[in-house]
Order: C-alpha cells, then structure tokens, then sequence
C-alpha cells in the first residue's frame, strides 16, 4: 500500500469515528489526520527551489505544469514521480549537477533539499 493510499486510509477511519461519534458536544470533534503540509515557508517567487534542490522554473514537483513536458521529452522516473534529471534517488550525482548551478550563482553551496524521496505533487502553479 503506498503512502497516499494509508493516509487515505487514515483519513477514512478518523472520519468514520467522527460520524458515529459518541454524542460528544460538537466543540470537540475528533482530531482529523491532515494531508502532508506544503511547505508554507518556501516562496516559489525565488530562482532556487530549496525544498527539491533544483530551479524553480524546471521543479515539476512544484510546478506539475511542467509534468507534460517531461514526460514527452521522455524524461520522467515514474517509479519516483519526477523527471529523471531531478531524480536524486536514482541519480545521486544530478544533486551534485544542480548544486554546482547554485554554486556558480551565488558562490555558496545550496540549502540541502527537504525532499523526504515521497511521492508528492504540489500545485504550487498560482505564479505561473
């Protein structure tokens, strides 16, 4: 079972709780099981994504505008959900690549992406 179907699960039974809850009064209602938090710190108003690890303007993971594309070039993992160039699961060393672009930019080595490896599609597309 993937991550998404048990949190789908979760939210399922915490739901079903509630609805045949025991008459408790209504300003206590069960706690709901949350669906993963974006990142509400990270502004995708910037050229870096610091939360996957490559420019904004190609991170699919935060623009599934660019998803079609992709795909159509070819270049998508979809055992991972990203485009194989930005798969840093199964091609460690492409971190490396867009970390020296960072580098060259700003003379500094980039924040360390908080991509915990799941598969999470973010619609983030509000500024495109």
């Amino acid at each position: 079972m993937s991550a998404k179907q048990m949190l789908a699960c979760g939210v399922l039974m915490v739901a079903g709780l509630g609805v045949a809850g025991c008459g408790n009064s209504p300003e206590k209602s069960p706690p709901v099981a949350a669906k993963p938090a974006v990142n509400e710190e990270h502004k995708h108003d910037g050229w870096w994504c610091d939360e996957h690890g490559v420019p904004e303007e190609v991170c699919a993971r935060c623009s599934t505008k660019l998803v079609a594309d992709f795909k159509a070039k070819g270049d998508w993992c979809k055992e991972h959900e990203r485009p194989e160039s930005q798969c840093f699961i199964c091609h460690p060393e492409k971190e490396a690549e867009f970390a020296a672009q960072y580098e060259a930019k700003y003379g500094k080595k980039p924040p360390k992406p908080h991509d915990d490896g799941e598969h999470d599609h973010h619609e983030h597309d509000a500024k495109s």
